[in-house]
């Protein structure tokens, strides 16, 4: 198994980080062949999904996000910023790792599919992801 981990910087708004590129330059760097890509989040606050980016689709989950867990004041966890809560709620519904298979050294995505990190806590601007690969 290989392990790497990479600093992601979200700043103090909420965002969807395309973690691709970052993921297809750890297999290159671990000399990758078959196996599986698994990208770890290790944070209460913060999680991953696999969609298509670029087309709208990232504002749209962070408008659900907003509709499904508003940032007000009706979440019993209340320190931080407020509504700050929804965001340790968010990885319940985006789980803070996601497995991809890995061929010939790439990510067998989708052709639109990308892997991102979706973070709606303004408190914390920097992120750590993990990525491991398991050689098949």
């Amino acid at each position: 198994m290989h392990t790497e981990q990479i600093r992601i910087e979200t700043g103090s708004r909420e965002q969807v980080r395309d973690l691709t590129k970052d993921c297809q330059a750890f297999l290159h760097r671990a000399a990758a062949g078959d196996g599986l890509l698994h990208v770890w989040v290790p944070h209460a606050t913060a999680g991953l999904a696999v969609i298509e980016t670029g087309s709208g689709s990232d504002t749209d989950l962070l408008a659900a996000l907003r509709e499904l867990l508003p940032a007000d004041d009706r979440w019993r966890h209340q320190h931080g910023s407020p509504g700050h809560g929804r965001d340790h709620l968010l990885p319940a519904l985006l789980p803070p790792y996601a497995t991809v298979p890995v061929v010939g050294g790439q990510l067998m995505l989708g052709t639109w599919q990308s892997i991102c990190l979706v973070d709606t806590n303004r408190d914390n601007p920097v992120r750590t992801v993990r990525l491991s690969f398991l050689a098949g």
